[in-house]
């Protein structure tokens, strides 16, 4: 297990417990997670993390939690072993995305509301992949506020909005596309890569046909050339034979 060592005290990078138990819900936080990150690429003071422990107070390494997905604007991008927040300007993630699994229990879950409550969570999402709920909580001074709906809810520090049916759970981003997964984005890239292919041999068959136009054009012109040379030769011998071709 690897340890961070600050203030004489070791904080350990991990602990212990995998980062999804199925794959539905491993899906949800590698699409979240990749999605944010890519939503602020741009931008170099945004930190997007997956399954990263998020120790709180110096001096204290009983006191930690791993967000399935955690943003916190401000800081800089880059790796890290966990997020000790005295050496990141003191800034808490604003925003935290848990994902549930079947095995998750409702104590547990109490321990992460109390603990993102405490340490300055502005935004926690909470989806249940397998039920199809959205549950979300917004800060409202030092306590967070379950939010009434969340279909069609716009997250305030992300500008995401999601929407939620009996069905699925989509999110989009600011542009309105929607956060898509691995494979659906290898999908549309080869979707994408088959269309631009088909634009380029439409674009190169407009070519050929347009010079194939313009060679048969060329020999158009060059028949016509040849003819007028035809008569003008003729009506040169003729003249040479002294005829009257004004008769």
């Amino acid at each position: 297990m690897a340890k961070i060592i600050s203030s004489q005290m070791t904080y350990p990078e991990s602990d212990g417990k995998p980062i999804a138990e199925n794959t539905l819900q491993f899906q949800w936080i590698v699409t979240l997670q990749g999605n944010l990150d890519a939503l602020f690429l741009k931008e170099s003071l945004v930190f997007v993390a997956g399954d990263l422990l998020w120790y709180p107070v110096e001096g204290n390494n009983r006191i930690a939690e791993a967000p399935d997905v955690m943003v916190a604007l401000g800081r800089p991008k880059g790796h890290r072993g966990s997020y000790l927040q005295w050496q990141e300007g003191n800034v808490a993630p604003q925003v935290v995305f848990e994902v549930l699994s079947p095995s998750n229990r409702t104590a547990e879950l109490l321990n992460k509301f109390q603990f993102y409550g405490r340490y300055g969570v502005e935004e926690y999402y909470l989806l249940d992949p397998f039920r199809c709920t959205l549950d979300g909580w917004l800060r409202k001074g030092s306590d967070l506020e379950a939010i009434e709906s969340m279909n069609g809810w716009i997250s305030p520090r992300l500008n995401i909005r999601f929407e939620v049916t009996e069905n699925e759970i989509n999110i989009y981003k600011p542009d309105s596309s929607r956060f898509l997964t691995h494979l659906e984005l290898h999908e549309q890239e080869a979707k994408e890569r088959r269309l631009a292919n088909s634009e380029r041999e439409r674009a190169d068959n407009e070519r050929e046909r347009a010079d194939n136009e313009r060679e048969r054009a060329d020999s158009e012109r060059q028949r016509a050339d040849s003819e007028r040379e035809r008569v003008d030769r003729l009506a040169a011998r003729l003249r040479e034979l002294g005829e009257n071709l004004d008769d």
